[in-house]
């Protein structure tokens, strides 16, 4: 086959490939950012963090435009990428935004899901909480992801719950799933969320949808203020 017509086949897969590393890449300094390991003032250097994650500089510079977009980073003209300043009311906007979305689509849930997906949910509760038991971070994480998942899907306005997902990935994860009173909280709001959509009680789901998330504000807050972090 003809060698230009082989580079111009393989292109989208290519580019593909480097959009995915540029999007992990931009999520692990996101997430970095977020939970206080990168703190405002600090330089992040093209290399280091190629280096660091095994991949080339390309992504990294993809990622981080990404990032300079989000208010995340900003470039200095012959310096490089600095961390922007982060303030408890960023914090409290981003879980605004993030309950206000999950709120609506709680009532949604109500209105639609069926007795066999309240099954899957309460399943996938227990799986949470079960992970949440023997202490298993990444198990912890998945668990989670796959409870909002499912309780999203039953919505059916997917593109409100694609909206609350690119929202949650400014979250450090590891921050709530290693904590014991968030796990502790959460498995007991889990459970009582399941019990009113048993109810079909619309305000009770959408107020504990709403607590979860004014209660990963306080705690994501407490830990930076532990850290030092504002300005």
């Amino acid at each position: 086959m003809d060698g230009g017509r082989d580079e111009a086949v393989n292109a989208p897969t290519k580019r593909v490939h480097r959009e995915q590393l540029a999007d992990e890449v931009a999520s692990h300094l996101r997430v970095g950012i977020m939970s206080g390991a990168l703190r405002p003032g600090m330089f992040i250097r093209l290399d280091e963090t190629a280096a660091e994650l095994g991949v080339s500089i390309t992504p990294v510079r993809e990622a981080l435009r990404t990032l300079r977009g989000e208010g995340m980073v900003r470039l200095e003209p012959h310096r490089g990428h600095v961390v922007s300043p982060l303030t408890r009311d960023d914090i409290a906007d981003m879980f605004w935004l993030q309950a206000t979305i999950a709120s609506q689509l709680a009532k949604s849930v109500v209105e639609r899901i069926t007795d066999d997906e309240i099954d899957e949910l309460e399943r996938r509760a227990e799986a949470l909480a079960d992970a949440i038991d023997h202490r298993h971070p990444d198990d912890v994480i998945e668990a989670e992801y796959a409870f909002h998942r499912a309780f999203n899907r039953s919505s059916g306005r997917i593109k409100l719950a694609w909206f609350l997902h690119h929202a949650a990935q400014y979250l450090p994860p590891h921050i709530f799933a290693g904590d014991p009173n968030w796990g502790k909280a959460t498995v007991a709001n889990r459970r009582d969320l399941i019990a009113a959509l048993r109810r079909r009680d619309t305000e009770e789901v959408a107020r504990l949808t709403h607590r979860q998330f004014a209660g990963g504000a306080k705690l994501l807050t407490a830990r930076l203020d532990e850290l030092g972090l504002w300005s």
